[in-house]
């Protein structure tokens, strides 16, 4: 255990910083604040996903940014997915000149920070610290238990994810996303969302693996030390957010 922590010394490092920085940021608690966060990793994920999907044209940075704006003032992010979807067909209906792949960045990652800011907005602060609770056991569950007795190859697109590592992190997911969670929620729900959200994390994890082996790089990018680019550490929130925000509707 000690070598694979020695091994991963640089991985964890900068693990920590990100997850102080969220526990601070999470204190402040400011809509604006957390916003404006989001609205940088949106940015940022957006050029990685340009490398990912292969799209040059810049006008991507435009509608997101104008996209996220209007997000500060609607109440509910998430439906302005579709005015925009909306826009791109129009416009790709209209002059036939808009690259189909556009469509491709605006499901992912930018629905996935819309719904995180939804998530934010309706259930505050404390259910983002139970999603990063969550997210953050299963890959580091998955990581450890993975090294230490993993032998059974869980899929063909992320050939050093095994069953051993994948149980292990969600077992470890569920303990403390249970622990963790929001006040008014049953030992029952926070078990079952725990469970899922979990589950749903991996995929998200699988979902940026198999962008990167399509589009034959390492790393989404190079901005996070050990851990490559933004979407490469926040695959999983991405994926979990949006089954964590309905999942809450349902059970409140």
């Amino acid at each position: 255990m000690l070598q694979i922590i020695n091994e991963s010394s640089t991985r964890i490092k900068t693990g920590v910083v990100l997850f102080i920085a969220m526990l601070v940021i999470g204190y402040i608690d400011s809509y604006f604040i957390f916003w404006l966060v989001f609205g940088i990793m949106l940015l940022i994920s957006i050029s990685e996903a340009k490398k990912l999907f292969n799209l040059k044209s810049d006008s991507i940075y435009v509608y997101t940014t104008l996209l996220w704006i209007a997000a500060y003032f609607y109440p509910k992010p998430e439906d302005l997915i579709f005015i925009v979807a909306i826009a791109y067909a129009s416009q790709l209906a209209y002059k036939k000149t808009l690259n189909i792949h556009m469509f491709l960045p605006l499901l992912y990652p930018t629905a996935s920070f819309l719904f995180l800011l939804s998530l934010y907005s309706e259930y505050g602060s404390m259910t983002l610290l139970w999603l990063l609770v969550i997210v953050a056991s299963t890959d580091i569950g998955a990581y450890f238990v993975g090294k230490s007795i993993g032998k059974t190859k869980f899929c063909e697109t992320s050939p050093n994810k095994t069953i051993e590592g994948v149980v292990g992190g969600v077992v470890f997911a569920v303990i403390l996303g249970t622990l963790f969670s929001t006040n008014g929620i049953s030992f029952v729900n926070a078990l079952i969302i725990s469970a899922i959200v979990s589950i749903v994390s991996i995929f998200g994890d699988l979902f940026e693996s198999y962008l990167k082996r399509e589009a034959d790089v390492k790393d989404s990018g190079t901005i996070l030390p050990g851990h490559g680019g933004i979407l490469d550490r926040t695959d999983g929130y991405l994926f979990g957010a949006i089954v964590m925000l309905v999942l809450l509707r349902v059970v409140i």
